[in-house]
């Protein structure tokens, strides 16, 4: 359901599901920029910038960085000198799945691995709890009622208000549904990953459901992350490989990901944004949200600019069918889920 309010003036809200909490339709993720990527101010700049902007949802987790934790060591300072007593103005998530520090207690979906890194998430952000904290990848080697209970736990010891589930497959978040419901927890958001390349959450599995048909039935919100496919969907790479580009530096986006038949598509779709009047980036963002089970989308920035750029999405969320047909047309599978193999496909 889309609120009538907003976050301020230009920033529209979606309720997060069935749930009581409303949501700025575009959030601030502090995914890859943020520690030691760059200077310390411009980050401050970043992240005042987009608050005093209406993006009152910061989304983090244990390992964002470089290096891991240095995201939330940051957002701790910045929240500390440059907004003092706000905290309950915003919106504050982050998350325990993938590998964070050495040992066998260091990933997974364990209780102790969760809960442990939940507090040394609070320790970094300097708070006594967070609003959203996920479980962040789906661990097949430890139950679902003991992922979903630490979860719980979470709730009932006052460390977070809401708990969700990342990068589940429809089947998995059938699964933690239920389990969920037999521990007395409400689950409240799915964050998966979602884009123009990357539609995998509109796939049904071998029962006929898709992630998003499982969210919807269910009242579970989703948030959206990666919808500009880590900067492929932007004009950074319409001509090239720019040297200092995400693609250029490596990790998370190898330059394999940029084939002829994705590159094909993103000139197609930057085409039908210029039609638009929109950026690429701003028509991505857009047809994320075209749909009202997605609660909002989180972006990441290097700049303000950057930023502003992505928040103009919300001037143009309207598709006409004749835009929709023709998006669908050139919109392919990129095989750029990063996270299938570690979570979705499992």
């Amino acid at each position: 359901m889309t609120s009538t309010a907003s976050a301020q003036p230009g920033i529209p809200l979606r309720r997060l599901g069935a749930s009581g909490l409303a949501v700025p339709v575009v959030s601030l993720g502090l995914w890859q920029n943020f520690g030691d990527a760059g200077a310390l101010e411009t980050q401050r700049r970043i992240i005042v910038h987009a608050i005093e902007a209406g993006v009152v949802h910061i989304d983090l987790a244990n390992n964002y960085g470089p290096p891991p934790g240095a995201a939330e060591t940051v957002f701790g300072q910045v929240l500390a000198r440059d907004l003092p007593g706000r905290r309950d103005e915003l919106l504050i998530s982050t998350k325990a799945g993938y590998r964070m520090w050495p040992g066998p207690y260091g990933e997974g979906g364990s209780r102790k691995y969760l809960l442990s890194s939940l507090d040394q998430s609070l320790a970094r952000l300097g708070l006594d709890h967070v609003d959203i904290f996920y479980s962040h990848r789906y661990d097949p080697s430890t139950p679902l009622e003991e992922t979903i209970g630490a979860l719980a736990t979470a709730v009932s010891s006052g460390r977070a208000r809401y708990v969700g589930i990342s990068s589940y497959s429809a089947r998995r978040t059938r699964e933690a549904l239920d389990v969920a419901d037999r521990l007395g927890v409400r689950l409240s958001v799915h964050q998966p990953s979602y884009s123009l390349l990357n539609r995998w959450i509109e796939d049904p599995d071998s029962s006929g459901e898709s992630v998003l048909d499982v969210a919807a039935a269910a009242g579970l919100g989703v948030l959206a992350f990666s919808p500009l496919a880590q900067g492929m969907l932007t004009s950074k790479y319409l001509t090239g490989v720019p040297s200092e580009s995400r693609a250029a530096r490596g990790g998370s986006l190898p330059t394999s990901y940029l084939t002829p038949e994705n590159r094909a598509a993103i000139a197609a779709l930057a085409q039908i944004a210029a039609d638009r009047g929109q950026s690429l980036a701003q028509m991505a963002v857009s047809w994320c949200l075209r749909d009202p089970i997605v609660s909002g989308v989180l972006v990441g920035a290097r700049t303000t600019d950057q930023l502003d750029e992505n928040l103009r999405a919300v001037e143009r969320l309207d598709f006409t069918d004749a835009e929709l047909a023709a998006i669908d047309e050139c919109s392919v599978d990129g095989e750029i889920n990063l996270w299938a193999s570690r979570s979705s496909d499992l």
